[in-house]
C-alpha cells in the first residue's frame, strides 16, 4: 500500500500532511506555499489550473474560475438560499435537481464532486512529489455538521481524484487529536472551528491516548466568507445610493473585485483599527469610469456582523448542553480556522467560556495535522491512540402520518448499530418503503431526506402483523448503512444511503476516467512547456557560448564552428514556431551533441596549453631561465594568437625572460633599476595634494627607494625622461615616442593612439592599423624561453580579422 496522507479539504484553502518519523508534518505545495487555495479555473487555452495560479484569474476570467464549491458539495439546488447563490460564476440544476457548475470554456458542467477532486489531486500531486513515491490512500476530513450525504459526496471526490479514501474525520476532531496528541493529562477542551464556508463547535475529553467526543454542533452556512459578504453588501449599498447601479448584479467582474477587496479589508481590520478600500475603475457610467475610495473601521465591521455573531452563540451553548457541562468545565479552547483570527471572534469565545482560546497552534493547519495523525494511527505508524467520535445529527425514518422516529440520536458514539421492529400500516399491504431522514425536526418532511428504498414480497396479513426489522448501521466514516428484514419469511434488502446530490456508481466511474484524461492531457501540457523552455534555453546558451569563445579564441577559431551550431540553433527555432515536436527533439539532441564537442575542443586546447607552460617551467629550473618570469608571469605565458617572429619587446602576455632586468611588476628583485618601479615611486611625481618637492627617497609599495625622481604619473612634466615610459609589458628600449595617456604636445607625432593629430606617424595608429605597419609592432607573440626554437602553439584572439563584415554577431 502507498502512503496514505491526511488533507483538509477546506471551503477557502485546503492543506496537506503527513507522519514522518512518528511526528505530523504538513507538506509546501508546489509554489512553496504551506496552504493550496481551493480554486479551480480553466485558462483562455482550456488548459486547468489550480490553486494559486487559479486565484489570480479570478477578477479577469470570473466565470471560467470556481472556488467555495465545498458549500454545494452533497446538496440539492433547491436547498440553497439566495445568499449561497451569489457568486461570479453560473450555477444551475440537472434535470434531478442536483447542482452544476457550468464552465463556458470547455462547454461543459462540473458537479462539485468533480471540482473538489481536482482540488485533491492537486495535494495529492504535491504530495507525492515531496515523497517520492505515489499517495494512494487519504484520510479527508469534513465539517462536523455534515450530513451523511455530504459526505458521502466528499468520498466520492476523493474516489475520483484516485484514492482510496480510509476516514472521513470531523474537523474539530482532527483538530483535538493535533492539539491533544502529545499532552499527558486529562482535560475537557472545546474546539471552535470557523473556517471559510462553515462553523463547528466540539466538546472533547482526551486523556491517555484516549480522545472522546461528546458532543457536537454547529453550521454548514456560516463562515468567514460570511463575513466578506457583509463587507460587500456594505460597498454596493453605499455605491447604490451615489451611482444608482449595483454591483452585485450588473458587473460579474465588479462582483469579484468587491469579493475581494473585502476579504482583504476584513484581514488588515485584525490587525489595525481602520483601512482604506479603494477599487478604481469598478465599472463605468454616462459620465465617465467611476470608482471607490472609502474607509472602514473595526466598529463598523462588527456593528456589520452582529447578526453573524448571534449565529456563532448558539451552537456554542447547544454543544455545552448536550454534553452536560458548564462554561466552567472546560479546561481549554482551541481555536480553529482562519476566520478565529478576528478580534470579534475571539472576544466572544472568551466571553461565552469565561476564558482565553489557546492561540499555540496554527489554526490555518491544525486540521491537516490531525488528519495526518488519523492517517498514522490507521497505517500503524501510531499506537495507543483511540478515537471516539460521534454523529452529529439523529438518524431516523419516516413513520405513519409524516412523524420521525429517531433510531440513532445526535452525538452518538460512532461507529454504532441500532435495530427497531416495524410493521405495515394497512391490510394485505405487500410492500414497505423505508424513508431515511436526518436532523432534530419531530416531522420526517422537515429534517433532510437521506433515501428512499423499498422492501417487496411481504405475506398478505392484517394490518399490524407482519413485522420488519429496520436496522442503521454507522461505520467510522459517519456513513450510513440501511438493511430491513421481513422476519416472517426472513426476505432481506439492504441499501447504503447516497444522498439526493450524490453522484451515482455510473456517474462516478464516468467522472473518474474523466479526471484521468484531465490528468494526462495536464502531463502532456507540462512536458511540452517543459520542453519548449529547455530547447529555447538551449538555444540562449549557445549563442552565449560563441560569443565567450569568440572572446577568448578569436573569430577565426569560433567561425569553423559557427556554422553547424547556427544551422541547428535555425532549425530549433522553426520547430519550436511550428510547434513540430518531433523536431523540437531531434534539434535539441543535435545541438546537445554540437556544444558537447565544442566544450571537448576548448577544454583540450586549454590542456595542451598547460602542458606548454608546465614543460617551460621544468626547462627553465634545469635551464637556469629567468626566475622573475617564472615567479611573476605564472599562468599569463599562454599565446594569444599573435605571430610567433615579432619583436620580442612587444611582449604583452609572457614577457621574454631576456628584457631588461629592470623592469620591475611588484616584488622583484631589489637590484633592478630603480627608474623601473611603478609601485614606489619618485617623490617628484605629483599625486594630488602631495609635496612636489618630498624627499625622494620615500618609499610608498614595497619597492627600492633609490629609483629614479623624475618619474611622474599624475600629472606628468612634458620633459620627464622618455626612456623610463613604459606602461604594460613593453620592452624599455621601445621608441621612447610611445605616448599613451595626456602627454604634452612636444612628444613624437608618430606615436597616435586615437584621436592624435593628424600630422603623427599613420603607422602608430591602433584603431584601424595600417596594413604596413612595422612588424615589431604586429599583434603577435612569441613565447621565447631560454631555447629560442621552444615556442608553444599560437593561440587565435579577437583581434585577428575584427574587421570582417560576417562577423556582425558580436
Amino acid at each position: 500500500m502507498g502512503k496514505v496522507v491526511g488533507i483538509d479539504l477546506g471551503t477557502t484553502n485546503s492543506v496537506v500532511a503527513v507522519m514522518e518519523g512518528g511526528k505530523p508534518v504538513v507538506i509546501a505545495n508546489a509554489e512553496g506555499m504551506r496552504t493550496t487555495p481551493s480554486v479551480v479555473g480553466f485558462s483562455k487555452d482550456g488548459e486547468r489550473v489550480v490553486g494559486q495560479m487559479a486565484r489570480r484569474q479570478t477578477v479577469l476570467n470570473p466565470q471560467n474560475t470556481f472556488f467555495a464549491v465545498k458549500r454545494f458539495i452533497g446538496r440539492k439546488y433547491g436547498e440553497l438560499n439566495p445568499e449561497s447563490k451569489r457568486v461570479p460564476y453560473t450555477i444551475r440544476k440537472d434535470e434531478v435537481g442536483n447542482i452544476k457548475i457550468a464552465c463556458p470554456r470547455l462547454s461543459k458542467d462540473f458537479s462539485p464532486e468533480e471540482v473538489s477532486a481536482m482540488i485533491l489531486k492537486k495535494l495529492t500531486d504535491d504530495a507525492s512529489r515531496y515523497l517520492g513515491e505515489k499517495v494512494t490512500g487519504a484520510v479527508i476530513t469534513v465539517p462536523a455538521y455534515f450530513n451523511d450525504s455530504q459526505r458521502q459526496a466528499t468520498r466520492d471526490a476523493g474516489r475520483i481524484a484516485g484514492l482510496d479514501v480510509m476516514r472521513i474525520l470531523n474537523e474539530p476532531t482532527a483538530a483535538s487529536l493535533a492539539y491533544g496528541l502529545d499532552r499527558g493529562r486529562s482535560e475537557t477542551i472545546l474546539v471552535f472551528d470557523l473556517g471559510g464556508g462553515t462553523f463547528d463547535v466540539s466538546i472533547l475529553e482526551i486523556g491517555d491516548g484516549v480522545f472522546e467526543v461528546k458532543s457536537t454542533s454547529g453550521d454548514t452556512q456560516l463562515g468567514g466568507n460570511d463575513f466578506d459578504k457583509k463587507i460587500v453588501d456594505w460597498l454596493a449599498e453605499k455605491f447604490l445610493a451615489d451611482n444608482g447601479i449595483d454591483l452585485r448584479r450588473s458587473d460579474r467582474q465588479a462582483l469579484q473585485r468587491l469579493l475581494e477587496a473585502s476579504e482583504k479589508a476584513k484581514i488588515e481590520l485584525s490587525a489595525v483599527s481602520i483601512t482604506d478600500i479603494n477599487l478604481p475603475f469598478i465599472t463605468a457610467t454616462e459620465d465617465g469610469p467611476q470608482h471607490i475610495e472609502t474607509r472602514l473601521t473595526r466598529s463598523e465591521l462588527e456593528a456589520l456582523c452582529d447578526d453573524l455573531l448571534t449565529r456563532l452563540r448558539t451552537p456554542v451553548k447547544r454543544a455545552l448542553k448536550d454534553a452536560g457541562l458548564r462554561p466552567d468545565d472546560i479546561d481549554e479552547v482551541v481555536l480553529v480556522g482562519g476566520s478565529t483570527r478576528m478580534p470579534m471572534v475571539k472576544d466572544l469565545v472568551s466571553a461565552l467560556i469565561g476564558i482565553e482560546p489557546n492561540e499555540n497552534v496554527n489554526p490555518d493547519e491544525v486540521v491537516a495535522v490531525g488528519a495526518a495523525v488519523q492517517a498514522g494511527i490507521i497505517g500503524g505508524e501510531l499506537k495507543d491512540v483511540l478515537l471516539l467520535d460521534v454523529t452529529p445529527l439523529s438518524i431516523g425514518l419516516e413513520t405513519i402520518g409524516g412523524v420521525g422516529k429517531k433510531l440513532i440520536p445526535r452525538n452518538t458514539t460512532i461507529p454504532v448499530r441500532r435495530s427497531d421492529i416495524f410493521s405495515t400500516s394497512e391490510n394485505n399491504q405487500n410492500t414497505v418503503e423505508i424513508h431515511v431522514v436526518q436532523g432534530e425536526r419531530e416531522m420526517a418532511a422537515d429534517n433532510k431526506s437521506l433515501g428512499r428504498f423499498k422492501l417487496y414480497g411481504i405475506p398478505p396479513a392484517p394490518r399490524g402483523i407482519p413485522q420488519v426489522q429496520v436496522s442503521f448501521d454507522i461505520d467510522a466514516n459517519g456513513i450510513l448503512q440501511v438493511t430491513a428484514l421481513d422476519r416472517t419469511t426472513g426476505r432481506e434488502q439492504s441499501i447504503t444511503i447516497q444522498g439526493a446530490s450524490t453522484l451515482s456508481e455510473s456517474e462516478i466511474n464516468f467522472a473518474i476516467k474523466e479526471a484521468e484524461k484531465f490528468a494526462e492531457q495536464d502531463r502532456q501540457r507540462k512536458e511540452k512547456v517543459e520542453k519548449r523552455t529547455r530547447a529555447e534555453a538551449l538555444i540562449l546558451q549557445s549563442e552565449r557560448q560563441l560569443r565567450e569563445i569568440a572572446l577568448d579564441f578569436g573569430m577565426q577559431f569560433a567561425r569553423s564552428r559557427r556554422q553547424r551550431i547556427d544551422n541547428i540553433c535555425r532549425d530549433l527555432r522553426e520547430a519550436l514556431q511550428a510547434n513540430d515536436d518531433r523536431g523540437i527533439d531531434q534539434s535539441h539532441a543535435d545541438l546537445q551533441d554540437a556544444l558537447y564537442e565544442l566544450n571537448r575542443e576548448v577544454r583540450q586546447y586549454y590542456a595542451d596549453d598547460e602542458d606548454d607552460d608546465l614543460f617551460g617551467t621544468i626547462r627553465d629550473i634545469f635551464t637556469g631561465g629567468d626566475k622573475e618570469d617564472k615567479d611573476d608571469y605564472k599562468g599569463y605565458g599562454r599565446d594569444s594568437g599573435r605571430d610567433s617572429n615579432r619583436d620580442s619587446s612587444r611582449d604583452y602576455g609572457s614577457r621574454d625572460s631576456n628584457r631588461d632586468s629592470n623592469r620591475d611588476y611588484g616584488g622583484r628583485d631589489s637590484s633592478l633599476d630603480s627608474s623601473r618601479d611603478y609601485g614606489s615611486r619618485d617623490s617628484n611625481r605629483d599625486y594630488g595634494s602631495r609635496d612636489s618637492n618630498r624627499d625622494s627617497s620615500r618609499d610608498y609599495g614595497s619597492r627600492d627607494s633609490n629609483r629614479d625622481s623624475s618619474r611622474d604619473y599624475g600629472s606628468r612634466d612634458s620633459n620627464r625622461d622618455s626612456t623610463s615610459r613604459d606602461y604594460g609589458s613593453r620592452d624599455s628600449n621601445r621608441d621612447s615616442s610611445r605616448d599613451y595617456g595626456s602627454r604634452d604636445s612636444n612628444r613624437d607625432s608618430s606615436r597616435d593612439y586615437g584621436s592624435r593629430d593628424s600630422n603623427r606617424d599613420s603607422s602608430r595608429d591602433y584603431g584601424s592599423r595600417d596594413s604596413n605597419r612595422d612588424s615589431s609592432r604586429d599583434n603577435r607573440r612569441n613565447y621565447d624561453r631560454t631555447d629560442s626554437s621552444s615556442s608553444s602553439k599560437p593561440r587565435p584572439t579577437y583581434r585577428d580579422n575584427w574587421d570582417d563584415e560576417d562577423d556582425d554577431w558580436l
